[in-house]
């Protein structure tokens, strides 16, 4: 199949293997001015522009009840401006809180919100900020919008850097900040939601365990009761939990993810990090980890499905849709992160058909 895409002062033609079930997402130009996107690729397209504007804008409004998946992750509630755009204190509470509207706004009637957050300090003291959980809450309550919490996750960095760093590694009277918040909304109690599709590979206990056939049955200490039977079905891995651990713990036991955390998101080696360095570019300093993305993406929603990341920086979101073949739109307000984010397309993983 011959696919074109388009960046702004040339149009370049590509040959790709794509499936036919995959929807392109070339008419996203109904919706926006053509100088607004930056490319269209692998059945979605970046945008360049205020994501609050562009999605409260009339032309948008097309898109009401068309999106299966907002993922994203917004600029954190930070004390201090970064280099990629945030707000602070009150004016961050009350731009967080604008988005839920907006958002539900959009979504299909069976899709959801997944919004990944990182915490907050307060200025110049060891204390932490509350800014965060006000963000959840008015986010729910105040902004009116009928989005509930469906559920919480934690995706734990061990390889993150010590921080905040004044109290951790300066005066050292503080542990490191090693995880952030991913929150799952939807605006009914029952989103298009399907766990079998992100199992996590067996424990090394439970595949000699279906090997023998044979356990200890009955009652537990917790009053639970289980069957003869009860963990003798070969699912073809456990259930996810609400706690992804990117690397191990204990070091004498591989940390057990879901298939789809395959991706790695702090690899050295991968491809986007080196094609970013070969030519210079400085990476985006707060990306998602690309198999958070790919779990949401692939729990939460279907093939061609429509997947949104208002906050796109480098668009791992995009490209995590574009592996899994879900149609998706990426915006992002600060241009310089557009050609980065196009380098994504040039993985092999797509090359190759996924």
């Amino acid at each position: 199949m011959l696919q074109c895409y388009k960046e702004r002062g040339s149009v370049k033609e590509k040959t790709m293997k794509q499936s036919s079930d995959l929807i392109a997402a070339n008419d996203i130009m109904n919706f926006v001015s053509e100088d607004l996107i930056a490319y269209s690729i692998y059945g979605g397209s970046y945008l360049i522009g205020d994501s609050i504007e562009l999605l409260s804008g009339q032309k948008m409004q097309e898109l009401k009840g068309k999106v299966n998946l907002i993922l994203t992750s917004p600029p954190y509630p930070l004390n201090d401006k970064k280099s990629y755009g945030n707000l602070t204190g009150d004016e961050y509470l009350e731009w967080f809180i604008s988005l839920a509207p907006i958002f539900e706004n959009l979504l299909t009637d069976d899709g959801s919100v997944v919004i990944e957050i990182g915490n907050a300090w307060e200025p110049g003291r060891p204390v932490q900020s509350l800014l965060h959980l006000k963000a959840l809450l008015g986010f729910i309550e105040k902004s009116k919008s009928g989005l509930r919490l469906i559920q919480q996750f934690i995706c734990h960095n061990p390889s993150r850097l010590p921080s905040p760093a004044q109290w951790v590694t300066v005066n050292r009277i503080r542990a490191v900040d090693s995880y952030t918040h991913v929150w799952w909304f939807a605006k009914s109690d029952y989103p298009k939601a399907d766990n079998s599709r992100v199992l996590r590979p067996y424990s090394k206990a439970m595949k000699s365990l279906l090997k023998k056939s044979n356990y200890n049955a009955g009652s537990r200490p917790s009053e639970h009761v289980i069957g003869e039977k009860s963990f003798l079905v070969d699912h073809g891995g456990s259930i996810a939990h609400n706690f992804f651990e990117i690397e191990a713990i204990d070091p004498e036991r591989e940390p057990r993810l879901p298939n789809v955390f395959s991706m790695a998101n702090t690899a050295s080696v991968g491809f986007f990090y080196r094609e970013c360095k070969k030519r210079g570019l400085a990476l985006h300093p707060a990306r998602m980890p690309i198999g958070l993305a790919s779990f949401f993406i692939e729990f939460l929603t279907d093939k061609g499905d429509l997947v949104l990341d208002p906050f796109a920086g480098s668009n791992t979101t995009g490209f995590a849709a574009a592996v899994a073949k879900r149609r998706w739109i990426a915006i992002e307000i600060q241009e310089e992160y557009k050609e980065q984010s196009r380098i994504r397309f040039d993985d092999p993983r797509l090359q190759q058909g996924g």
